[in-house]
């Protein structure tokens, strides 16, 4: 993109991209910060080998101070995104159309919503996808997808012809409670006993556990949460991204935004939850293990983190993709946003038709799972 006033660069690394500059255009989500981006690609998480190629966008003005970016990839695959598009590719395929590759504006492997396009005060997202759409006729791709992001950032792209489409997650939000118990207070005594019968048999097991913080998260603690990860990917789903090289380079980069939920049972580490720490939030990210507990996934990766929360003062906690297992623990539905512009007048028809549908479905399905919700109803014990 170049205007008078603005001009769009893209960046093959974002090393090319000075992390203040970033930063000051990203603000406290910490997973589009420069240091969590750039751990990625100096541990070869993301790349050729994975697919996922930076394109990283840069606007700048006429004094070249960059004023907005977004974190941007080309890629040949649909894969470590958690927003599905599969379906719209083999459709377009096997109509003769070449889907791959296309353009994704997202944060790899990581379905955390928040900022994807990172502006400067007063800089329009309108300005940001301008050049997205201009960038993807340059690199002769197939579409823009921006993910898990913002709803005023998906407003502004619907207001620019984007298409639309809502998801679902599930988020825990604290309601000033003073601590752990209050919150099982405000829960029906049913579930109420349910969690305090969960947390005593984790208790109960033996098991060592600990928050770890910041330098707290040593090497050791490192290589065995490389370990829990891999067992845990590799069993379930294969496709383990994420490189031994990246914890380590993670802790080093983000320092005391790291929190870890660890467990131990004799002094050898067993299990753990990855979080990564925000002004108002703790975003919960990686879970492993190398031994199966009853209950202890839910202590570690959600209990844990309601804990942390109360004693930090965070307004929520946001606990990564799917799981309706989540809302008996506290975590209700909240809808997640992403924007999609193809370039085909065709398949842009057909996927818009699609989301027509898609959109008051979930909108439909959110509202089934409130009332699922464990939180006592007036005059409820």
């Amino acid at each position: 993109m170049d205007s008078p006033e603005l001009t769009l660069s893209l960046h093959r690394e974002i090393a090319g991209i000075p992390a203040a500059e970033w930063d000051a255009c990203a603000g406290d989500n910490p997973f589009v910060s420069h240091a969590f981006l750039s751990a990625l690609e100096e541990s070869g998480s993301v790349g050729p080998k994975t697919g996922w190629l930076p394109q990283h966008a840069a606007l700048r003005d006429a004094t070249g101070r960059l004023v907005a970016c977004a974190p941007t990839y080309a890629k040949g695959h649909s894969q470590g995104e958690y927003v599905f598009d599969h379906g719209w590719a083999q459709a377009y395929e096997q109509a003769g159309g070449r889907y791959y590759p296309k353009l994704q504006v997202a944060v790899p492997f990581s379905p955390v919503p928040g900022p994807r396009l990172l502006r400067l005060p007063g800089i329009p997202v309108a300005a940001m996808a301008e050049g997205l759409a201009q960038a993807m006729q340059a690199l002769s791709c197939s579409s823009v997808h921006v993910t898990f992001c913002t709803e005023e950032e998906w407003t502004a792209l619907g207001d620019a012809g984007w298409l639309q489409r809502i998801g679902l997650q599930f988020h825990w939000q604290n309601q000033a409670y003073r601590d752990f118990e209050e919150f099982l207070g405000a829960l029906s005594s049913r579930k109420r006993k349910a969690l305090r019968r969960e947390r005593r048999s984790v208790q109960e097991s033996g098991l060592t556990l600990r928050t770890l913080r910041g330098s707290e998260i040593t090497p050791a603690h490192w290589k065995a949460f490389y370990r829990f990860y891999r067992n845990t990917v590799d069993g379930r789903w294969g496709g383990a991204y994420l490189t031994r090289e990246f914890w380590p380079l993670l802790g080093e980069k983000l320092g005391e935004r790291v929190v870890l939920m660890w467990a131990e049972r004799d002094g050898v580490p067993v299990a753990g939850a990855l979080n990564l720490l925000g002004r108002e939030a703790l975003y919960g990210r990686n879970w492993g293990c190398v031994e199966e507990v009853p209950f202890l996934h839910f202590e570690l990766c959600y209990l844990r983190a309601i804990d942390f929360a109360i004693e930090h003062g965070l307004s929520r906690v946001e606990a990564g993709a799917q799981g309706e297992h989540k809302i008996q623990r506290g975590y209700l539905p909240v809808p997640t946003y992403s924007a999609h512009l193809i370039a085909h007048g065709g398949l842009s028809r057909a996927v818009d038709e699609f989301l027509k549908q898609e959109r008051p479905a979930m909108i439909e399905r959110m509202m089934e799972l409130s009332e699922l919700s464990p939180f006592r109803r007036d005059g409820e014990a």
